[in-house]
Formats: structure tokens, C-alpha cells, sequence
């Protein structure tokens, strides 16, 4: 099995600012947010959130493909995610798709957003009323899905995929990583949201963590599910107690400098 010494090497080589442009992450990274995010306006700070959470949806299938994606998505919205879902036509998206989401997707998505933002602090909010249940990362991702499943009265197979439900037992990679960007410290995440601690977050699990975990030997479990998310994160927490998520660089630049070949 893989060493402490050997993850916490490949951690301390891609946590830094040099990760952040080839990653969905450069979209919470945009504007204001580089002046610090002590100096960020509530309305500055749920365009990031609001940036954070439609990019994690969408990344999926080829890198390059899914951020030129967002690249146009976001030129739509001239760069201002709030405004845009509380003030923009939605049709300018009636072309958009990518993969599994259709056009009709993403408009059901932005709109349960706007319907979120107009009556409450927005996914903040929603997210930490969600953790206040049991006081667990499940019980946050559980009730946000229920809530755009509740306000979407057409499920698409498209919607269904980019909003998996924990209550399937899906691993909930996007989500994860979306709570990784909102709640770990800087440079590359951003540590906006102070109602959960790292020590408490998933590991974002994907076909490619799964199998080099399994490489590794952190992960004896075949499926990639929230089983499986469930028992790497806790031995991860063998190395670090406060931060196991952090591993989550390990793994890519595992897969980066092409060790653990899957």
C-alpha cells in the first residue's frame, strides 16, 4: 500500500495555483475572488457559488470538452451567474447542450436556481439546512437533490444524471467536489463555507480515483458507490484526520505523472 510520506508528496506538488487552469476549479476563480474572499460582497460570493455548482455538474467525459462548454456558458451569462439567473432569458441557452444535458436540462437546473435564489440565501443556505438534519455531508447532498427533484416536474435523463441521488447510492462525485472547492482552504479551493469542517468531506469518487485508489491499496471494494466513497475516505483519514480529502490531488497527479496505471 501507499505510504503517507509517498500521498502527502504528490498532494504538496499539485495543491497550488498551477492546478487551477486546467481544472473546472478556474471557474470559482474568476474576478473578485482573487482579491481574497474576505473582501468578497454577498452577491460576489453567490456568483461563486452559483459558478461552482453549474461547473461541477458538468464535469464529466473529456476535460477540454466540458470547460470549453462552460467557457460559453459563462459568456452567456457575461460572467454574472446571479443576475443571469434572476434576470436572464433563458432561451439564449435553447441551443446549449453537452453530452447527456440537453438544452430543456440546463434550463430546469437554472431555473430551480432561480426559484432557490429568489426566496432564500441561495445554495449556502440550502446545502447547510441540509447538514443541520443529522449533521452529516449525506444529509446536505440528500436534501439539495431533493430539493431541485421536488421544484423539476419533468426528470430528464439528462437532469437525473447531473443531479445523481444519494438515495440511489450513486458516489455523488460532482456534488463532493463541489463541497470540496466551497469548504477546503486556498489556493486551489476556497474555504467560503464555514458550517462544515474538511475533516467531515467526502472524497469525490470517479471511475479514475476508484481504480487508482485501488492501485494504491486504499480501496478493496470494486464499485465505484457511495459504499466505496464512504470506506476510501475513512482510510484516508488514516493520514489525515483534519484534511483526508486533500488526497484528492494525490490521486490526480498520480494519474498525471502516470503512476498507478489503471
Amino acid at each position: 500500500m501507499i505510504t503517507k510520506t509517498e500521498l502527502d508528496t504528490l498532494v504538496e506538488k499539485y495543491e497550488n495555483p498551477d492546478f487551477i487552469s486546467s481544472d473546472p476549479v478556474q471557474f470559482i476563480h474568476r474576478g473578485g475572488e482573487k482579491r481574497g474572499c474576505e473582501t468578497l460582497t454577498p452577491d460576489e460570493i453567490k456568483d461563486v457559488e452559483i459558478a461552482g455548482f453549474i461547473s461541477a455538474l458538468f464535469a464529466f467525459g473529456s476535460r477540454k470538452v466540458f470547460i470549453k462548454k462552460l467557457n460559453s456558458l459563462f459568456d452567456t451569462m457575461e460572467g454574472k451567474p446571479l443576475d443571469f439567473i434572476l434576470n436572464g432569458d433563458f432561451k439564449l441557452l435553447s441551443n446549449f447542450d453537452y453530452r447527456f444535458a440537453k438544452p430543456g436540462d440546463v434550463i430546469a437546473i437554472l431555473t430551480v436556481l432561480k426559484k432557490l435564489y429568489s426566496s432564500s440565501d441561495g445554495l449556502r443556505e440550502l446545502f447547510e439546512y441540509g447538514y443541520k438534519i443529522d449533521n452529516t455531508v449525506l444529509s446536505s447532498l440528500t436534501a439539495v437533490t431533493d430539493y431541485f427533484y421536488a421544484n423539476n416536474p419533468d426528470i430528464t435523463q439528462g437532469f437525473s444524471f447531473m443531479l445523481a441521488q444519494p438515495r440511489k447510492g450513486g458516489a455523488m462525485k460532482r456534488l463532493n467536489m463541489y463541497l470540496r472547492w466551497m469548504v477546503r482552504k486556498p489556493p486551489v479551493d476556497l474555504a467560503l463555507w464555514k458550517f462544515i469542517k474538511p475533516a467531515e468531506l467526502l472524497i469525490p469518487l470517479d471511475v479514475h480515483v476508484g481504480n487508482v485508489s485501488r492501485k494504491m491499496g486504499l480501496l478493496s471494494r470494486n464499485a465505484n458507490d457511495f459504499k466505496s466513497v464512504l470506506a476510501l475516505t475513512e482510510k484516508l483519514r488514516e493520514f489525515d484526520s483534519e484534511d483526508p480529502v486533500k488526497y484528492d490531488f494525490a490521486m490526480f497527479g498520480a494519474g498525471v505523472e502516470g503512476l498507478y496505471k489503471e
